[in-house]
């Protein structure tokens, strides 16, 4: 008896050690402290961005999950409320605008310090990147294929570029669109639309995200590539041997923000690893890929960055707009 009495009680107390230790790690186990981001940000940011957020915040289980800013945008305006998602990062604009009746509001945030064009009226995300276009060589591709480095978005429609063009998609990726924005409003709408069918003959692939023409262009695949000059600026600096190019259009350009989900904005760690990763990360993301100015008083350097860029027309970039000249692009 005394034996059975005394395991009952040693079976007793560890019961009662694990209700206690319950509410401790209860939570991780439950997922009420999981917190899942979606975003549409390069390899080696969402790397520094993960990495940073763990070391911040080592009690949550944080996911970071990469989709297309399309898709971003298209699951979680189908899913509403049921979308597995807390955070959305590195979202085009116009896509955050589409879902804007679903994002928190950020009452409590300081816009105050990004310029004042760039914060939108509804304040329910805020700027995290200027994210500029640009062309992309690998000169050595060009040279073995016994090609001139081309100088104009004319130059790209001769045949003996086919096959050596990359371009991020306009109807999956707003870089893509970006292109596609800037020469509608540079040419005007047919005129555009007109080079771009004839440009498709020399595209080997239209990528679904902004960052498959350079990766591309690193694997020797293509030789041009229409694609973001941070991404490209990055290759550079790591030895990567690609150039940089403008045509006289100038570089397009689209704006990228963060926000957190309305379902989600009551969670305090949510709010805890929004807030951070929507001022501090994002300022370290400007100091380290995107150097194009977006707060007031800071203006970052980028080893390689292009010293002036000349942007050009992206003018009447509304949701509205986007969405006519994308259900054109699809069905043209």
């Amino acid at each position: 008896m005394k034996r059975k009495h005394s395991l009952f009680c040693r079976l007793t107390a560890v019961v009662i050690l694990c209700v206690m230790l319950l509410p401790m790690y209860g939570c991780s186990g439950s997922g009420s402290q999981k917190i899942v981001i979606w975003t549409s940000g390069e390899d080696y940011k969402n790397e520094f961005y993960l990495n940073s957020l763990r070391e911040k915040f080592p009690d949550y289980d944080i996911t970071l999950e990469y989709m297309t800013s399309s898709n971003i945008a298209a699951k979680i305006s189908e899913e509403g409320d049921n979308a597995q998602v807390d955070i959305v990062c590195s979202e085009e604009y116009g896509y955050l605008y589409m879902i804007e009746d679903k994002l928190a509001a950020l009452d409590d945030f300081d816009f105050s310090v990004f310029l004042d064009d760039i914060v939108p009226e509804s304040k329910k995300f805020t700027p995290e990147v200027k994210n500029g276009g640009c062309i992309v060589i690998n000169r050595k591709v060009l040279e073995d294929k016994g090609v001139p480095v081309p100088e104009s978005y004319q130059d790209l429609l001769d045949p003996k570029y086919k096959g050596l063009i990359s371009m991020p998609s306009p109807a999956s990726s707003g870089t893509g669109y970006m292109f596609l924005r800037q020469l509608v409003n540079e040419w005007g709408e047919d005129k555009a639309f007109e080079y771009f069918e004839k440009f498709s003959e020399n595209v080997l692939q239209y990528t679904s995200s902004g960052s498959g023409p350079v990766n591309a262009l690193v694997q020797g695949e293509v030789g041009i590539g229409l694609g973001m000059i941070s991404q490209a600026v990055v290759e550079i600096n790591e030895g990567v041997p690609l150039e940089i190019l403008f045509f006289d259009e100038g570089a397009p350009y689209s704006m990228y923000g963060n926000a957190m989900l309305q379902k989600s904005a009551s969670r305090p760690e949510v709010k805890a690893v929004f807030e951070y990763l929507a001022t501090e990360l994002c300022k370290q993301d400007n100091e380290r890929y995107f150097p194009d100015q977006i707060y007031k008083d800071y203006t970052p350097k980028v080893e390689g960055f292009p010293a002036s860029v000349k942007y050009g027309n992206m003018a009447n970039d509304t949701l509205e707009e986007k969405e006519r000249l994308l259900q054109k692009w699809i069905f043209s």
